[in-house]
């Protein structure tokens, strides 16, 4: 019945794929950067928490909030439409409880 043989190794699952959990956190770099108005962003969790991604103009004024939840760990990626925005330079934050990021990000109109 193809169920094995005791004592033999049992490999009946050697196909399935194994899922990559990152080991550090990390926010990654916005993809397409300039962009117009869609862009996404990267970003990585090795265990599961709540977290925050918010958007921030030049002067400093949040103008999104992207995620603001529970996620699990792993590689995600989360998109931006900023076609109700004007030109310019735009930070984006990543805080978890234990975690901090900052990247930069141009938006062309």
């Amino acid at each position: 019945n193809n169920y094995g043989t005791p004592g033999a190794v049992n490999d009946w699952m050697s196909g399935v794929d194994e899922i990559e959990v990152p080991i550090v956190f990390s926010l990654g770099q916005n993809y397409p950067n300039p962009f117009n108005p869609m862009t996404n962003i990267p970003f990585s969790l090795p265990r599961e928490g709540n977290v925050r991604i918010e958007i921030f103009n030049a002067v400093g004024q949040r103008v999104a909030i992207l995620l603001n939840g529970h996620k699990p760990p792993g590689n995600h990626v989360i998109s931006f439409d900023a076609s109700h925005l004007p030109s310019g330079i735009f930070f984006y934050r990543m805080s978890t409880g234990t975690f901090q990021a900052y990247k930069k990000m141009l938006l062309l109109k």
